[in-house]
């Protein structure tokens, strides 16, 4: 895009009524960042944005509900957050979320398509893995496609890894940054525990229970919530994160690297998450792997054959698609 963002951008969020969308459209209206604040769902945004509208900052609040709103609530943005679609329950696993919100996320990508193709997306609909192929071919049967715009949200993987870690450590959680690579599901997700900074170790024992603990918080969420949901307000933070992270990159920050889930070449997976430099068009320089340990190489190993499968299965979905 030609024009020059200045702390000025215009954000929609799709899905802004629900129980992420409603904590992160408030961090993104507390933002400097953020000029216009674009909220859609099917329900209540009306509300949603009346009431934020109230906060003395100065991005500006407007709400769009329903199928028929959702083209203008797209028209001229920026960046576009996806938290739309339904939750985990206790035993579901984000696979089983496959055929709702597959549907959604195609829908919404199909709009955004067609009413700002440049802008940068930004996924956080499960399941990760499958949603970000889906919403890749479908940019792609508009002709409209762009690998370094598109980004599925893996960051609550890198904030969970973080605090677990600082906690096992006494450290100030803001200090520790551990990458975490691969996929959004359970043992697709590989902190590189052996690239963290400031430096931490492990014993093996302890390190296969972190590593299980970072793999499985979310269940851990699931379970004690008990049918009430799943994360969403570390999920707000973390998505608020990352879109901050993109809005300071396009502004012309230097230096600013998050972790997602984006088409790559770095694997044999089409689709793989390892840390990005970004820039004012999105990806500037895909850092790799890095340097494994032998504990990781396995866990990557270990990850090909389910993220292969969960991203030939969102190809397929829009390939099947009437």
């Amino acid at each position: 895009m030609t024009r020059s963002y200045c702390n000025n951008a215009k954000v929609a969020v799709l899905g802004a009524s629900g129980g992420i969308g409603q904590p992160l459209s408030l961090l993104l209206k507390n933002s400097p960042l953020v000029g216009e604040l674009s909220l859609f769902d099917i329900a209540h945004t009306p509300g949603v944005a009346a009431d934020l509208s109230h906060i003395e900052t100065r991005a500006h609040v407007t709400g769009y509900m329903g199928p028929d709103q959702l083209n203008a609530a797209l028209k001229g943005c920026d960046v576009v957050v996806i938290p739309a679609g339904v939750p985990r329950k206790p035993g579901m696993t984000r696979d089983d979320l496959f055929n709702t919100n597959a549907t959604i996320v195609a829908t919404l990508a199909d709009a955004v398509a067609r009413n700002c193709p440049e802008a940068m997306i930004c996924i956080i609909a499960n399941p990760v893995n499958s949603t970000i192929p889906i919403t890749s071919e479908v940019m792609k049967k508009y002709g409209v496609y762009n690998p370094n715009r598109v980004f599925g949200v893996t960051t609550l993987d890198i904030v969970r890894a973080n605090a677990f870690v600082a906690e096992l450590k006494g450290l100030d959680p803001a200090r520790v940054n551990v990458p975490v690579i691969g996929g959004h599901a359970g043992k697709t997700i590989i902190p590189l525990i052996s690239q963290a900074t400031p430096k931490v170790e492990f014993p093996a024992d302890q390190l296969s229970a972190l590593t299980a603990r970072i793999q499985d918080a979310g269940t851990e969420v699931v379970k004690a919530k008990a049918g009430a949901g799943s994360a969403t307000l570390s999920m707000a933070y973390a998505g608020a994160r990352f879109t901050f992270s993109v809005l300071d990159a396009m502004n012309g920050k230097e230096g600013v690297v998050e972790c997602a889930y984006v088409r790559s070449e770095e694997t044999e997976c089409k689709y793989f998450s390892t840390p990005l430099l970004l820039g004012k068009h999105g990806i500037e320089k895909n850092l790799g792997l890095g340097k494994l340990s032998a504990f990781e190489e396995n866990l990557v190993a270990d990850a090909i054959g389910e993220l292969k499968g969960s991203i030939k299965k969102g190809e397929d979905f829009v390939a099947n698609m009437k």
